[in-house]
């Protein structure tokens, strides 16, 4: 397990990759982030930012989501995974502003993850992006990146690792070091072909040195 003084150089490192590490999904404000942040669950954010350039156009508020029939609503983001399950949750969520928040998105963690369809990671996206509220959302990157690292435990689930995150790094570098450890994770220390043999942190990583021993086995036999 890598102690405080690694993981911040760890991020350090990550800071300089990607300095301008931010929120790759397309908004104009509160509401159009948590919209859009549901619909990215098991989704690129390319795909949700191709469907919400014509979804934001026709919906613009909570009442707009509710004024057509299911069904359209579904034929609208059809190119979505799970689109049939996020268009019911949309609506839930929508008539959940309009009865319970003035259709208004609340600004806590607490309050967000009341809404339909809105799990904790997507409350701390909504919280620290739209208001600066202090969170680290785990996603998958995040959660790879954290494992491979050694900066937690390969058992930990979700909710540990951001526990961990949380204690090991300064709650005021929460918010940007949830962005860079996605960038991190998404265009470097990728799923499948992470690019170890070039990463700057690989004598730091647990994952990679295994990976690039059993490489050069590999090439032995």
């Amino acid at each position: 397990m890598l102690n405080k003084s690694q993981v911040h150089y760890c991020l350090n490192v990550m800071k300089e990759m990607y300095p301008k590490a931010k929120c790759e999904l397309n908004h104009e404000n509160p509401f159009e982030l948590v919209i859009a942040v549901l619909l990215s669950a098991q989704c690129t954010d390319d795909l949700v930012n191709k469907v919400t350039a014509s979804l934001f156009k026709k919906y613009q508020t909570p009442e707009d989501f509710l004024a057509v029939p299911l069904e359209e609503l579904q034929q609208d983001i059809r190119s979505i995974g799970l689109y049939r399950n996020k268009a019911k949750n949309i609506r839930k969520l929508c008539q959940m502003l309009i009865d319970d928040y003035d259709g208004e998105v609340p600004k806590t963690k607490q309050e967000l993850m009341k809404l339909a369809g809105v799990g904790r990671k997507t409350a701390n996206v909504v919280a620290s992006v739209a208001f600066r509220e202090p969170a680290i959302a785990v996603d998958t990157h995040v959660e790879r990146v954290a494992k491979r690292l050694a900066i937690c435990r390969w058992k930990d689930s979700v909710f540990e690792v951001e526990q961990t995150l949380m204690r090991k790094v300064p709650k005021d570098e929460w918010a940007d070091t949830h962005h860079r450890m996605i960038f991190f994770g998404r265009y470097h220390c990728k799923a499948r072909n992470p690019q170890c043999p070039e990463c700057p942190l690989l004598d730091l990583c647990r994952e990679g040195q295994k990976r690039m021993k059993k490489a050069t086995v590999d090439e032995k036999k």
